[in-house]
């Protein structure tokens, strides 16, 4: 069976399975050192030679990662489609709570009739989303597992957030979110804004 055909079937259990498998790697500590370690090797120079500051290079990297998520997101996502299958699924639910309040049984049955179709095509929809998940966890995890790697090396540095104040950068800033990583939702929050923007991507 071709690849296109399993994803088609499987690709929502697939990605998820594979996002399962990615969190779980986090906490197996010889891989997560392992992989940052050899991560190191690209990314140390900013450190080592440039020395860039910590909170710096998170802005970087989320920019980084805002950037390949969203290159990836434009050409695995047919936006026009997804555009038009969530128009017509809101004309649908329009049309028959319409038929509902007016005890129009035979619309609702004739609106029954199409139900399957447009759930099928809001599954397809739901499934493209997920599809360049995969991807983007495969780049990703890595730069986070680098992260992790270097923090070690800077637990006593500080950082000022929005509405949250100052913080260690592995102190919990946001429920049990260490601040580091509070400061890299944010900047990949916005940056990919940006970006997308840029890129004249649609939104998901």
């Amino acid at each position: 069976m071709e690849f296109g055909k399993i994803w088609d079937k499987y690709g929502i259990y697939i990605a998820l399975g594979f996002m399962m498998l990615m969190m779980f790697s986090y906490s197996v500590e010889w891989l997560r050192v392992g992989v940052g370690k050899e991560i190191d090797v690209v990314f140390a120079p900013l450190v080592d030679e440039f020395k860039i500051p910590f909170f710096i290079l998170i802005v970087i990297l989320s920019a980084l990662t805002g950037l390949y998520s969203s290159i990836i997101q434009k050409y695995t996502i047919d936006y026009d489609r997804m555009t038009d299958a969530q128009a017509r699924m809101k004309e649908f639910q329009k049309e028959y709570r319409e038929a509902q309040l007016s005890q129009d049984e035979k619309k609702i049955k004739k609106l029954d009739a199409k139900k399957d179709r447009v759930m099928r095509e809001q599954l397809e929809m739901s499934q493209q989303q997920f599809k360049p998940m995969a991807y983007i966890l495969v780049l990703t995890v890595p730069i986070f597992f680098w992260l992790l790697f270097r923090l070690n090396e800077v637990v006593h540095t500080t950082i000022t957030l929005p509405y949250a104040g100052t913080h260690l950068l592995t102190e919990p800033a946001l429920w049990i979110l260490p601040a580091w990583m509070v400061w890299y939702f944010i900047c990949s929050i916005t940056l990919s804004q940006v970006i997308r923007k840029s890129l004249n991507i649609g939104g998901l």
